[in-house]
């Protein structure tokens, strides 16, 4: 029955450290390049003085572009993380080299990685390094649902 359970909260946490993972990625993406994401969403004169409106109006090209990096970035993602769950792997480097060599993986299979937001190959690692490390602090550290996180106590005869 325990197992079960561990199971089941596998099947929550797994798709829980992706969602996470992905967001901490993109926001650090997002940081590095704030201007260039301003100067995007303020580049129409009629909507500079709206903040709102023009984050509504740059933000589906934005998302529409960033998903897609995130797709390329994330299907070798889910490979490392198979290999963890299946072989219980917990190590926070396995998941930091994870996240780091799968974006590298996906930047490098982007027809033109010379966009605004992934021209460089250290800001890609740099984010993929942070995803690993947000998915291990949310579902890496307790990788293998068929193994305990605690020894149980020896029994006393």
């Amino acid at each position: 029955m325990d197992v079960v359970v561990r199971l089941m909260l596998r099947f929550l946490l797994v798709p829980l450290g992706a969602m996470i993972a992905t967001v901490t990625a993109v926001v650090l993406v997002l940081l590095v390049h704030w201007h260039t994401f301003m100067s995007q969403m303020t580049s129409n004169i009629e909507l500079q003085h709206d903040y709102v409106i023009a984050l509504i109006a740059a933000a589906p090209a934005a998302l529409f572009m960033l998903s897609l990096a995130g797709v390329l970035m994330l299907a070798p993602a889910a490979i490392g993380v198979v290999l963890a769950e299946a072989f219980a792997i917990r190590s926070w480097i396995y998941h930091a080299v994870n996240g780091a060599l799968s974006a590298w993986i996906g930047w490098s299979l982007m027809v033109d990685p010379a966009d605004h937001y992934f021209s460089d190959a250290k800001l890609v690692v740099a984010a993929g390094l942070a995803a690993g490390f947000a998915y291990w602090l949310v579902a890496g550290w307790t990788s293998g649902f068929w193994r305990p996180l605690a020894r149980p106590a020896p029994s006393r005869a």
